[in-house]
């Protein structure tokens, strides 16, 4: 059997180096030809020692210079964004892992769908952002898109077997993140340090943060509508703070289906990579003896109002989910860094998409320039918030 050629999109962060823990299980399957990351260059430098990629790419020069001295011509070292882009196009790479954060993930992610490569898709921004583009280019250059997110997986693995006619609804579950039980009045004291206390998943910071609004799962509704074809009336969400069950389907007969595993994205990830396959590996089990209750709630849309926001966004359609997404990324930012306070957050994201004109069938142009737009107006209103 030839081993598949992988190339990964941001393997310094959590689902890179989780998909490298992933492919350590199958030397005979797996060859990783490419490596990309950012900052964190101690990491890449061992990534580079243990894998023997053929090129890595980093954005900035400076560290270019740093890794060439380092792989002492053994490896190519790139920079920039278009090399991002370039080398998710050649010749010896079969399957993308698209793990970067946020709207840096389209450009290259659209470019390995058009020169063919099949898509492990963790950047659930890329399809917020541009779903109808990146849908369109999977069909029209008949590649593969596997989602990498433990819930999308879920839904994946539920339909197994099943016709998408027959699904009555998609039910994305939601641990509800550190303030699920913390009254709205007081989200104004949350600290970034509060914040980025998850108590379920591993995650980076931009993610945690999402996941604490529970704009990450706004953010996911938004990818099942475009990955599995259905409207927003048929996706729901239930929190289920053991996170056990990762996500449901039910069916017009009355009957569900769930997946449930451990909260260990190696398993969604291998899924990803070998599907429809399933050979043994060693992810930890679920111990039902041990396993003292699974509970569930509805979501609380007035307390995590960019859940609300992000159903609001999808009904609306066309680039009203590109204004959300921009308008996200820069108010988390400025929490991040200590600008806004985390009750603010939906406040810059409202504005953003009530000052927005919805454009449909937006071309990517149309929507890279309203993503710049949007986040300069995000910025400047951010600025008049308490």
């Amino acid at each position: 059997m030839r081993k598949k050629n992988i190339a990964i999109l941001g393997s310094t962060g959590s689902i890179g180096r989780s998909t490298l823990d992933v492919i350590s299980l199958f030397p005979d399957r797996f060859r990783v030809t490419y490596l990309t990351g950012h900052k964190n260059i101690d990491l890449l430098q061992k990534q580079i020692r243990q894998f023997n990629p053929r090129a890595v790419v980093v954005l900035d020069e400076c560290n270019a210079s740093v890794l060439r001295k380092f792989v002492n011509g053994t490896t190519e070292v790139l920079s920039g964004e278009d090399a991002f882009c370039e080398i998710v196009q050649r010749e010896d790479v079969d399957v993308v892992v698209s793990s970067l954060v946020g709207f840096a993930g389209l450009k290259p992610t659209l470019h390995a769908i058009e020169a063919g490569k099949d898509i492990a898709l963790a950047n659930k921004e890329t399809l917020v952002v541009a779903g109808e583009i990146m849908m369109n280019a999977v069909r029209k250059y008949g590649v593969r898109m596997f989602p990498v997110d433990s819930e999308h997986s879920a839904i994946l693995q539920c339909l197994q077997g099943e016709e998408i006619g027959s699904v009555e609804r998609l039910i994305l579950t939601a641990s509800g993140g550190p303030f699920r039980r913390m009254e709205k009045e007081l989200f104004h004291t949350i600290t970034v340090a509060d914040a980025l206390n998850h108590p379920t998943w591993s995650m980076g910071n931009k993610i945690t943060i999402d996941s604490a609004t529970m704009m990450n799962k706004g953010l996911e509704i938004i990818e099942a509508h475009w990955l599995f074809g259905l409207p927003h009336e048929c996706i729901d969400v239930v929190i289920h703070p053991q996170s056990i069950i990762h996500s449901m389907v039910e069916f017009k007969d009355g009957s569900t289906k769930a997946q449930l595993g451990m909260p260990d994205m190696k398993v969604p990830i291998q899924y990803a990579l070998m599907y429809p396959e399933r050979p043994a590996a060693p992810h930890k089990r679920l111990d039902f003896s041990t396993l003292k209750e699974m509970t569930f709630d509805e979501p609380d849309y007035e307390k995590f109002k960019c859940l609300d926001l992000a159903f609001t966004a999808l009904e609306k359609g066309g680039t009203a989910t590109t204004v959300l997404n921009a308008a996200n990324e820069v108010a988390v930012q400025k929490f991040l860094s200590e600008e806004i306070p985390f009750s603010s957050i939906p406040d810059v994201i409202e504005e953003a998409l009530r000052s927005h004109t919805v454009v449909h069938n937006a071309t990517y142009e149309q929507i890279v320039r309203i993503d710049a737009e949007t986040r300069q107006r995000a910025h400047e209103f951010s600025t008049t918030v308490q």
